[in-house]
């Protein structure tokens, strides 16, 4: 039985606070119990130090310098939680390893490459009937509202209102529940595809909306292959510069063009922000701005 100060345990007691204020935390919170099952493992006790921290960061051997700083990222963060209850655990320096590593630079999609997403979707082989034009809605809604690829996966029948255009997101991150309107043209695909939904023997007795071939929801480790083998086909390669495209790249792209929309309409971005932040769920308003490197790019991949 672990002891209750075991670093695990701690860990365990810093996530579970974490999470219950909307923090996913999947893969920082695998890479924090990896740090507390090999500060257990050393018999460790006592305050949290630099030195332990970094022997764990360095552990990988040939990883690169932005890979140990996100890993001191995750574990100083952890420190700074326990620095509040006891002043002996020790914070390392932000900028120990280097620069703090920065989010992926995201790709923003030109009107010809949604294109040639759609079409390449719609050409998909039909393992099931309805695959081709599954994909194809779904990563129309995605690039025309915004919402995050789990957001759509979850959606049910009766959280898509057809009649008036409007998506119920419920409990989604940081708990938040949204109501999400669809553009008319947008509308006008989905309720295409629920008709042929509805039409197909199995599919048509599902409860989500977006079904696979069983009937059940939608993996997204499906859908993020079912979009790879796409990119691949479509020759859509990082080229030094430019990152590769990635589905959450389609919400990137979709604040983009809206906060670009207003600057051509006059409207100041500024005031109009909160509305655009609230209509993603987002967590706080900067969440909505684009990064420096984004608005430097444009809007053109």
């Amino acid at each position: 039985m672990k002891n209750r100060h075991s670093m695990v345990q701690q860990v365990q007691d810093y996530l579970r606070q974490r999470r219950a204020l909307g923090f996913a935390l999947n893969i920082s919170g695998q890479l924090l119990m990896r740090f507390a099952e090999f500060a257990d493992r050393l018999g460790h006790r006592g305050p949290l130090t630099t030195d332990l921290m970094l022997r764990w960061v360095n552990l990988p051997e040939g990883a690169s310098d932005r890979y140990r700083a996100g890993r001191l990222a995750i574990v100083r963060a952890f420190a700074r939680h326990l620095a509040a209850v006891d002043g002996r655990t020790e914070v390392p320096e932000l900028r120990l390893l280097g620069p703090k590593p920065f989010r992926q630079q995201p790709h923003l999609y030109s009107d010809q490459q949604l294109q040639e997403l759609m079409d390449a979707a719609g050409r998909l082989s039909p393992t099931y009937a309805l695959r081709p034009r599954t994909y194809r809605t779904l990563f129309g809604l995605l690039a025309s509202t915004g919402v995050r690829v789990s957001e759509a996966l979850k959606l049910t029948r009766d959280h898509v209102d057809l009649v008036q255009g409007v998506l119920h997101i419920e409990q989604t991150k940081f708990h938040k529940s949204r109501l999400v309107p669809m553009h008319a043209t947008t509308t006008r695909a989905m309720r295409r595809y629920a008709a042929a939904r509805d039409r197909d023997q199995v599919l048509g007795q599902a409860r989500s909306f977006f079904a696979g071939r069983y009937g059940r929801p939608l993996p997204y480790s499906t859908v993020r292959g079912v979009f790879q083998c796409l990119r691949r086909q479509l020759g859509w390669h990082s080229n030094g510069t430019l990152s590769r495209p990635r589905i959450h790249d389609l919400r990137h792209s979709f604040a983009c063009r809206r906060l670009l929309q207003w600057y051509q309409q006059g409207i100041n971005p500024h005031h109009a922000i909160a509305a655009l932040s609230t209509y993603l769920g987002h967590g706080k308003v900067v969440s909505a701005w684009p990064t420096p490197s984004t608005r430097r790019g444009g809007i053109v991949a």
